[in-house]
């Protein structure tokens, strides 16, 4: 018997490595596939887009939100993998009767590569989860070079429309931000993921660039139009929503989407 402790301090014990996984992140299921274990993934959400193929050869089990306890009972899973901010600590509780529920909490880059390393000895994949972890390390640092002598630019990032709604601070996305050298303006916020009033922005940060992320809403032109008119000349851009908040193998990827899109707002 073996326990292991999960990155909010839940103690897990297995006779065996877990062997049928439940992954009700998007971001952690690519990150489970790449380290090689497509064969024990046996349940995903409709979110979980990556890898395509998984849409038709594995069980859909619900949203993140909202998850089908039945489906997952009967897929009789081994370990179901959560997230303290995607999952609520209601369906972590009820989960938790059918088997062990390993919840991640993902704000810094460190927390990614803890749970890299976890996965890697969690599910006896040590040598792959080392290998992901040196690709993020070296991005990282060879991103730190390409982006140390760019100007900081403050900028807000919007994912929600009606009401709208950014990313603040203690939160992946802000760490993102960060990396880039972007000064998130509601970064001083309490709430993580707070409601704004977008007629105030120039009073409460004035953007240069305002980024609008591909999810979890649809932006469109109208909004970029409204958004540009509360600010004094920002940029408005639209970003890729997975290269911002995506944890997991998904770095190595987005430390080259920063690149392009650094030299796009030039």
């Amino acid at each position: 018997m073996k326990t292991f402790f999960d990155q909010i301090g839940t103690s897990h014990s297995f006779e065996t490595t877990p062997k049928r996984i439940v992954s009700l992140v998007p971001s952690q299921t690519e990150l489970i596939y790449d380290l090689g274990l497509e064969e024990s993934i046996v349940g995903i959400t409709k979110f979980c887009v990556h890898p395509f193929h998984f849409k038709s050869t594995k069980k859909i089990i619900g949203g993140t939100k909202k998850i089908h306890f039945e489906k997952i009972r009967l897929l009789q899973p081994d370990i179901i993998i959560a997230n303290k901010e995607e999952n609520t600590k209601e369906i972590v509780e009820q989960l938790s009767k059918i088997c062990p529920v390993w919840v991640t909490d993902i704000i810094t880059l460190e927390d990614n590569l803890k749970m890299i390393s976890d996965f890697g000895i969690l599910f006896n994949k040590r040598t792959e989860a080392q290998k992901w972890i040196d690709k993020i390390n070296f991005g990282y640092h060879d991103f730190q070079k390409f982006v140390k002598d760019k100007p900081i630019q403050k900028a807000a990032y919007f994912i929600w429309a009606n009401p709208y709604m950014v990313a603040g601070n203690n939160t992946f996305i802000n760490e993102m931000l960060q990396l880039n050298n972007f000064e998130n303006i509601y970064a001083n916020r309490e709430e993580r993921y707070p409601e704004v009033i977008i007629q105030k922005m120039r009073i409460q940060g004035n953007p240069d660039l305002v980024l609008l992320s591909s999810e979890p809403f649809p932006f469109c032109d109208e909004h970029a139009f409204e958004l540009g008119r509360f600010t004094h000349h920002a940029k408005t851009v639209f970003v890729d929503g997975e290269m911002f908040s995506w944890y997991g193998s998904r770095l190595v990827k987005a430390f080259e989407y920063f690149k392009k899109l650094h030299h796009s707002i030039v």
